[in-house]
């Protein structure tokens, strides 16, 4: 398995801050034609740009997932990033300084997409390479496609230089791109058959422990985690609540270091979930 050491020449990990950007919908409309003749042409499409623009935009979101991790030019990565940047910044960067931390720890309901953290985690698949079902709302899915085709990329190439699968429980990192994170924190949490083991329960553990010790090794000050494992890899919601605190917990009163974490949450019931286990803390 790679280490950051092993990896992180072989992609780009310098952090660039990006200027604002404001587009109207023609300028926007115009940018989806551009890129949509790229991506129909890798498709062996013809291009037909009659469409309004949100169908356009859906068009290319689709095109995307299921593009496999291949070149791409620098015309194409700057009207890409032009356009992901002016949707990150309607939609709106919810600033860690807006939150209540206790303990160093607080807790968002809300699209993880929008916080501006040093990290955001990504809970990944072994690949690694993101979601390629079109539209799919999971987090990976939503995070490749609003960071851009580069966070693909990034993988692919440290997916490579691996050559296996990544092994759940461990992280790897990537710039966060069109994100208002600087990093992506991905992690591969375990898969629940009928009812977690305890091995599930050692992995998961290790998903978040992983990332912040990734995290501290890039000299990041704050993570922000989704509800790793929960979704489609089955694991009950209330376990990997406390697993998730109780492991975050631990890991910042052992080491010390100075991290502000946020637990992001999308469910109503992960958030009283988590707020009820956060009030207990001691």
């Amino acid at each position: 398995m790679l280490t950051l050491s092993d990896y992180k020449d072989a992609i780009d990990l310098i952090y660039k801050p990006k200027p604002p950007v404001s587009l109207t919908e023609e300028e926007k409309s115009a940018i989806c034609d551009e890129m949509l003749g790229v991506l129909l042409e890798e498709r062996n499409e013809i291009a037909a740009f009659s469409y309004p623009y949100k169908v356009k935009r859906d068009l290319i979101w689709g095109y995307l997932n299921e593009r496999l991790p291949n070149p791409v030019t620098p015309r194409f990565l700057e009207i890409q990033d032009k356009l992901f940047w002016a949707e990150t910044l309607e939609n709106g960067i919810v600033s860690l300084d807006s939150l209540e931390f206790d303990h160093g720890i607080a807790l968002w309901k809300g699209d993880i997409s929008r916080l501006a953290a040093d990290a955001v985690v990504n809970a990944a698949n072994s690949s690694l390479l993101g979601c390629f079902i079109p539209h799919h709302k999971c987090i990976d899915n939503v995070i490749h496609s609003r960071a851009g085709v580069q966070v693909r990329l990034d993988c692919s190439r440290i997916m490579g230089m691996q050559g296996e699968p990544e092994p759940a429980g461990c992280a790897k990192i990537t710039l966060g791109y069109n994100l208002p994170a600087k990093y992506i924190l991905h992690t591969v949490g375990p898969m629940v058959g009928l009812a977690p083991s305890e091995d599930n329960r050692r992995v998961l553990r290790n998903c978040y422990v992983s990332c912040l010790s990734l995290a501290r090794e890039m000299g990041l000050g704050s993570v922000a985690f989704c509800c790793i494992s929960t979704g489609v890899f089955g694991y009950p919601n209330d376990e990997a609540a406390e697993i998730a605190v109780g492991a975050v917990r631990s890991w910042l009163l052992e080491t010390g270091y100075d991290m502000r974490v946020v637990f992001d949450v999308f469910l109503e019931k992960d958030r009283a979930l988590y707020a009820d286990i956060l009030k207990n803390l001691g």
